[in-house]
């Protein structure tokens, strides 16, 4: 890999406030089931872009993010944290004064390029994903304790400008471990810590829903507790080292995003009801419709010579906060997704009419949706849920991961809205398809397959997804 960017400072930022007093009163966060099933993949990685005239000077903006996201961690505690191992072989945030005493690493890095060169990071479908890598900081997860988040700071290379001229073009990037946020929670944190940085730390105090961190709610569950366990085990047999999956070789995909906007997506939703499907056509959600487009393009470029009656697969995750029973609070932080699989035939989705394999599709998405976390208690398959994932032929599965309620295009620092915004980790699947909420009613897609597969699930994308 060449390198293309270089670290600067590296320094650590502490909570503003580190709670005091008895340890009963900052102890450990037991991990649930929905945390430790993420126990072994790579961190989330999230990559904002920003330039314009309104980006202050590079030493003023990394002060800002730094005394903002000191505010900000009084109020996330956890992720000043270390997650680690309990005597007793559970996972626990550690929320001691002395895990939270080092901080939270932030680096403040040049890339080699100009601020023009940046934005073509910044702008191309394509990703330059050489780049996007060294833009994010690393965070180790192989071996407890770990740390729970990272951030970097990288500016532009000056370009005639000395360090106290505009800033040019700067990307911020963020890892956060998987155990202990999901991408809801991840948006969470980055919306208040954009709003410290840009209306002061004291318009933390009235955040509306508070954060939450107590687990408890999903725990009281008759099957958490075994299956927080089973999770556990699978990740990290060895403790305190973790069997992390391996990632991806970037070299072998092609990572490229597309913009739907909200007229395609109302088209889409027309072709849906239009389709002449195996069942009675219902009014299809923003996801369902999103879902179906993907899962009909990966399978065509996939699988156009597997035999009809073949199975074919589609991974999402669908959110639990409000299905459990009693409901979560509204603001709770943690992994609170199941994972679920709506199951189709090959000619199903690969047949020459493009409106009813879209209708096939989203049936089979909606079917998954009910039984999965709808018709039935979330948690009560719990203990099938390891023996689920392992018998799915990888082959034929498609996933989808974030979601298109993530508004990500709203975290603004007090320089205007990101020019792009972009996830870096692709999980540990070597073709994915993630969503991210875009402006005026849009949905970004950013899409990793293998190089083979690409270009034949472009022109399908594009085909169906065009305005009829």
């Amino acid at each position: 890999m060449n390198i293309r960017v270089r670290a600067l400072e590296t320094t650590h930022v502490r909570p503003e406030k580190i709670p005091t007093g008895p340890p009963s009163d900052h102890g450990p966060i037991r991990l649930s089931l929905f945390d430790t099933l993420f126990l072994s993949l790579p961190p989330i990685q999230r990559l904002f872009f920003y330039d314009g005239e309104d980006l202050p000077p590079f030493p003023a903006l990394v002060r800002s993010l730094r005394s903002s996201l000191a505010a900000t961690l009084a109020v996330f505690i956890p992720l000043a944290g270390k997650l680690a191992a309990c005597p007793d072989g559970d996972v626990a945030i550690d929320c001691s004064p002395d895990a939270l005493r080092p901080g939270v690493r932030i680096v403040v890095a040049e890339y080699s390029g100009d601020a023009a060169d940046l934005r073509r990071v910044a702008r191309d479908a394509e990703h330059d994903t050489e780049a996007f890598l060294q833009l994010v900081p690393e965070l180790e997860v192989r071996r407890l304790p770990a740390p729970v988040l990272a951030v970097q700071v990288t500016r532009s290379a000056p370009g005639g400008r000395d360090d106290e001229g505009g800033a040019g073009a700067v990307a911020v990037g963020v890892s956060m471990h998987h155990a202990v946020a999901d991408g809801q929670s991840l948006w969470q944190f980055m919306r208040a810590w954009a709003t410290a940085s840009r209306e002061g730390s004291l318009a933390l105090a009235g955040l509306v829903p508070p954060p939450t961190f107590d687990r408890a709610g999903i725990l009281r569950h008759p099957k958490a507790e075994a299956a927080t366990r089973q999770f556990g085990r699978l990740s990290a047999q060895d403790l305190p080292a973790v069997n992390t999956l391996p990632e991806p070789d970037w070299r072998r995909q092609s990572r490229r995003t597309y913009l739907l906007t909200a007229s395609q997506i109302q088209s889409l939703k027309r072709r849906i009801l239009q389709g002449k499907g195996d069942q009675p056509p219902e009014p299809p959600t923003t996801f369902v419709a999103i879902a179906s487009l993907l899962w009909t393009s990966i399978a065509r470029a996939k699988l156009p010579n597997h035999a009809a009656a073949d199975d074919v697969y589609f991974l999402f995750p669908a959110d639990c906060r409000r299905r459990l029973r009693p409901p979560l609070e509204r603001g709770f932080f943690g992994n609170c997704v199941k994972l679920c699989y709506a199951r189709a035939r090959t000619g199903d989705l690969c047949g020459h009419d493009h409106d009813a394999a879209l209708a096939r599709a989203a049936a089979a998405v909606r079917r998954a949706i009910r039984e999965h976390v709808e018709e039935e208690d979330p948690l009560g398959d719990a203990d099938r849920w390891a023996e689920t994932i392992q018998k799915v032929p990888v082959g034929r599965l498609a996933r989808q991961g974030a979601s298109h309620r993530f508004m990500a295009y709203e975290v603004d620092f007090g320089w205007g809205e990101p020019s792009r915004v972009e996830i870096v980790s692709m999980l540990s699947a070597a073709e994915i398809a993630m969503l991210v909420g875009a402006r005026g009613g849009a949905v970004q897609v950013s899409v990793a397959l293998g190089r083979e597969h690409v270009d034949g699930f472009e022109a399908s994308f594009l085909s169906q997804s065009s305005i009829a």
